[in-house]
């Protein structure tokens, strides 16, 4: 063979080389993840100049390819990284690593709220014009609306002089987005692109501009100008206004289309901590945590803790399943969602006479006459039918007809745009067992009516027995003063806490349901990608929007008591809620129709004008939640991963749960062997609080308003005289329980008033 032929079969052979290389290389950068990579910086070799080169070199140990994502220095000692679990695993095998954690991936927890909660006609309202123009509220989630009437600076004097964050430049937005209420705004897309790719800016802003809504509504939540004359499609028309409205708003986007990661939510939360926000608010949750030491948002909420910022958290769209909570650590304010007394009612007429109330946002053409009304299930060529999920209705079924759908899996707006290109022309969206006689409100493109599961049930059965079923749906527009308001939402997230069932979580709720609040430019109000309807507000549910009523709320608090803890927010916020109705019963669960308990709404519904003068607090320290993280067990590895700090818990200390400083109590109590949990030996738990007079000298006694007689109560001393202003007075608890049996639950609460002040703690007795 000359030399001539074997040319081209080395080429070949080297060609074939590189591809084989080149596609594995392709497969192993397929199999890469983020992980997030927790450093001990306080074991640091002596020789690195500083932490980046440490960092860096670590990184070299396994990988010459990888690169850092991101550094963080505020939120957690450490880097993101791409790594195969192979690299990972040996990383985490390396001196000076304290863990190695996989990224998770977090979703959206997705006026007159104000009037609700009592703030217009209110000293409050004065102060919101004053001191609360230093707070600054930053808020983590999809981005912001700049052009949106709640960012409006008008009024507002100069930026914060403390303020240090920047207004960055992206696709659509400019330095000139920010103003003097939209006073910060940043993206942070490194950590999603580095898993799912480059943003598709076709469809999406690489930049804090927002496209899908939820941001907006949730900065204009917290802490939105007044807009005069705001509406959805003339339903709640009024004057819209965030919580705080005249505190300063800092949009943190960390929340693409698809989805929230939390490589991205960690460097969000280290700029805000650098930036100077006073208070964070994220309605966004994911992952199911057996620790606080791996959840990134628990993580980066103690470092924003131990500066002051109060964090607060929506609870979780996971009701009314028990202990489908999210964000549960102690030093996160935990927010559940509860109803107002406004309603947008829809009416059902049956071909029978029989009338029935729903609710829904359809604002379009009515049905002037009775219709004909078929079951979904009945018209369908699916097993899922009766939730009308796409392509699953039979045109020819359907055509001219109202259409009975089930709530549930898909979209309820997504439900009657099935309805619609199926050729109905209405549709009666019916609750299930699972969400109870809860009412949702929802910007229809069809006349729809949204009822509760007892209405949906009678309807189903109408529907069953008429040879010929008919219908008509009209609209009743906006009804103020519903009642009883407010009632617990069925798809708040509920109790017990699933880290620590010792902490009551949620903490309080606030209004959630049928929430108006400004909008995205980009989409329309039901999010769908059919809907081209512009709005400048629309109407949301979900403790996305309860979160940010409260973040608002501790914004007001801050400014009025500027020197206050994040834990004293808190605190006054929960010790002031209420749980009872001015009838004195109980807070209505909307899942079962029966009262709520503490496992749901926590300490109950805020009450923003008792929390600015609480009387006392229950403060607590970052020392405080360290003793916790012993008192669990914790390893001084794990407490410096989610502290940043050398720790180690005192062999010679008892740490105790029951001696957290927290606004409420939750007593875990074990059931004895026997049947019925029949051992006569009573169980006893000491708990130990301390109360700081942020008031003026007063007597305070303390009472059991409402006795159980499983559990015996002691409380020593039962009277607190304080003198002076930031005073301290400690007290202990005893709790005598009889065992009963597992899975029994008893609520009480206890109160120290001064016949001015009521602090209110709720109790819950737990049998396990």
């Amino acid at each position: 063979m000359s030399k001539l032929g074997i040319l081209p079969f080395a080429t070949l052979f080297l060609l074939l080389c590189f591809f084989h290389a080149f596609a594995d290389t392709e497969k192993r950068n397929y199999k890469k993840k983020t992980y997030i990579v927790h450093m001990d910086k306080f074991n640091m070799p002596a020789y690195f100049e500083d932490n980046l080169q440490w960092y860096d070199s670590s990184l070299k140990t396994v990988s010459l390819s990888a690169n850092m994502i991101y550094t963080y220095s505020n939120v957690i000692h450490g880097y993101s990284v791409r790594l195969t679990s192979e690299e990972a695993r040996m990383l985490e095998a390396k001196s000076g690593i304290l863990s190695v954690q996989e990224e998770v991936k977090y979703e959206l927890h997705t006026t007159r709220s104000p009037e609700f909660l009592g703030l217009l006609n209110s000293d409050a309202f004065l102060l919101d014009s004053g001191t609360t123009s230093e707070v600054i509220v930053g808020v983590l989630d999809t981005g912001v609306w700049p052009e949106s009437g709640s960012f409006d600076d008008n009024g507002l004097g100069p930026v914060p002089s403390g303020w240090k964050g920047e207004c960055e430049v992206g696709t659509n937005f400019t330095t000139s987005s920010c103003n003097r209420k939209l006073i910060g705004a940043r993206f942070f897309s490194r950590g999603f692109e580095a898993a799912f790719g480059a943003i598709e800016e076709a469809t999406e802003s690489r930049s804090p501009r927002d496209d899908d809504g939820h941001g907006t509504h949730t900065a204009s939540t917290a802490a939105g100008s007044a807009v005069v004359g705001a509406s959805l499609f003339g339903f709640a028309a009024g004057t819209a206004r965030g919580m705080a409205r005249r505190a300063r708003v800092a949009a943190y986007k960390v929340c693409w289309l698809g989805g929230c990661v939390s490589s991205d939510i960690l460097a969000a939360m280290e700029k805000a901590i650098e930036d100077g926000v006073n208070v964070l608010s994220l309605s966004l949750g994911g992952g199911s945590y057996s620790d606080y030491s791996r959840d990134m948002v628990a993580i980066g909420a103690f470092a924003a803790t131990s500066q002051g910022i109060l964090v607060s958290c929506s609870a979780g769209n996971g009701g009314p399943s028990r202990g489908s909570l999210s964000n549960v650590a102690p030093w996160l304010t935990t927010v559940g969602a509860g109803t107002m007394d406004r309603q947008f009612p829809a009416y059902v007429s049956l071909g029978n006479g029989k009338n029935f109330t729903g609710t829904s946002l359809y604002s379009g053409k009515p049905l002037t006459s009775s219709t004909p009304l078929v079951y979904a299930g009945s018209v369908s060529n699916s097993s899922y039918g009766r939730l009308c999920m796409r392509e699953t209705l039979i045109q020819e079924k359907v055509k001219g007809k109202i259409v009975l759908c089930e709530r549930g899996l898909n979209a309820r707006s997504q439900k009657a745009l099935v309805v619609k290109d199926a050729g109905g022309v209405g549709m009666i969206l019916a609750n299930t067992e699972t969400y109870g006689e809860e009412l949702v409100a929802d910007a229809h493109f069809i006349p729809t009516a949204a009822v509760g599961q007892t209405e949906g049930d009678e309807i189903k059965k109408y529907i069953s027995s008429e040879s010929n079923p008919s219908a008509t749906i009209a609209s009743g527009g906006t009804l103020l003063g519903v009642q009883p308001s407010p009632v617990m939402a069925a798809f708040s997230s509920r109790g017990p806490n699933p880290i620590t069932p010792d902490i009551l979580k949620p903490d309080l709720i606030a209004p959630g349901v049928n929430i108006l609040a400004g909008w995205t430019g980009k989409v329309g109000p039901t999010g769908l990608s059919e809907d081209t309807r512009q709005v400048n507000f629309n109407i949301v549910s979900g403790t996305s929007m309860s979160c940010p009523h409260v973040s608002g709320l501790a914004a007001l608090v801050k400014a009025v008591h500027p020197e206050w803890s994040p834990a004293a927010i808190r605190s006054a916020l929960m010790t002031t809620a209420y749980s009872k109705y001015k009838s004195e019963k109980g807070i209505q669960d909307s899942a079962t129709g029966l009262p709520a308990t503490p496992f749901d709404y926590g300490a109950g519904h805020v009450d923003p004008i008792s929390a600015l003068d609480p009387g006392l607090v229950y403060d607590a320290t970052i020392d405080d939640y360290m003793d916790f993280l012993c008192a669990i067990n914790y390893s001084s590895d794990m407490i410096k991963i989610i502290t940043k700090q050398e720790y180690s818990c005192k062999a010679d200390k008892e740490y105790r749960v029951a001696d957290l400083n927290y606004p409420s109590f939750s007593v875990p109590l074990q059931t004895a062997s026997g049947p019925n949990g029949g051992s006569t030996t009573p169980s006893v738990i000491k708990y130990t609080r301390t109360l700081t007079n942020v008031g003026t000298p007063a007597t305070y006694r303390v009472s059991i308003p409402q006795e159980t007689k499983m559990v015996k109560i002691e409380i020593v001393p039962d009277v607190l005289d304080f003198t002076n202003s930031n005073e301290k007075k400690t007290y202990t608890v005893t709790f005598t329980a009889n065992s009963m049996p597992s899975g029994t639950t008893s609520f009480t609460h206890l109160e120290w008033s001064d016949g001015k002040h009521i602090v209110n703690s709720p109790i819950v007795f737990s049998w396990t």
